[in-house]
């Protein structure tokens, strides 16, 4: 059985110390890299488990934090938080970066070989990464069909998979043409999975506290999400390169 390292790494950005969760796969020898970034509420045991599960195949995986630490349960302090970082590439650039630069600092990471894959908030950051020109193997989003600003997508170097629910009331049809319309404009070498039936943030399970409406867990597809995820990394980031 693959034997799974973990601890935690604090480091700054957007003014705040944050704390990430670094996953380590057995060995000695350098491996992939692959950042993980959280939905809008924060990092969770959610995020740190799937770095963990990506550090059993081979990965190193860095889930990085939002917040400074706090998971955001009131919808509202969520939102208070997220819109005006949603609305400003450079902060999210900046919270990217800055996760980015530990998980390639960390001796067993192959700092060549990275990709970033995010859920919601975190999906975003990823996507601000590509535009913003990042040396990346893959990008893979859930819930994050942010459009940026006009032409930056061009600077995106690698292929980007997308997956929504066809449910998601906060990024609907219209939103999803706008995303594939930018990556297409762009020459992105896109994908975009529309998963049937499901809401906002159907990957994540089901929660204690209130949430939005129009989200909700959805079991079946929040695995099929997991898969095509580790699929694109098999695809684009091989262990074994």
């Amino acid at each position: 059985m693959t034997t799974v390292t973990t601890r935690t790494v604090e480091y700054p950005a957007d003014n705040l110390t944050m704390i990430g969760h670094l996953a380590l796969p057995a060995g000695t020898g350098r491996r992939p890299a692959v950042l993980i970034g959280p939905e809008g509420v924060g990092l969770s045991d959610v995020e740190r488990h799937r770095a963990e599960a990506l550090a059993g195949l081979g990965y190193v995986a860095l889930a990085f934090d939002l917040h400074g630490g706090r998971y955001l349960e009131d919808p509202e302090d969520m939102l208070a938080r997220c819109m005006p970082l949603l609305a400003d590439p450079g902060r999210m650039r900046g919270i990217g970066h800055a996760a980015l630069d530990v998980l390639r600092a960390e001796p067993r990471a192959d700092p060549g070989r990275t990709a970033a894959i995010g859920y919601g908030t975190g999906g975003a950051v990823a996507l601000e990464l590509g535009r913003d020109g990042a040396d990346l193997r893959a990008i893979g989003t859930v819930n994050a069909l942010t459009t940026g600003r006009p032409g930056e997508a061009a600077r995106i170097r690698c292929p980007v998979w997308a997956g929504v629910g066809s449910e998601d009331p906060i990024m609907p049809p219209a939103q999803r043409d706008a995303f594939t319309a930018e990556m297409e404009a762009a020459g992105v070498d896109w994908r975009l999975v529309v998963y049937g039936g499901a809401l906002h943030a159907f990957h994540h399970p089901t929660v204690g506290h209130t949430v939005r409406p129009g989200v909700g867990h959805h079991p079946r597809h929040a695995q099929r999400a997991w898969r095509d995820v580790v699929a694109l990394l098999a695809e684009c980031l091989p262990v074994a390169d």
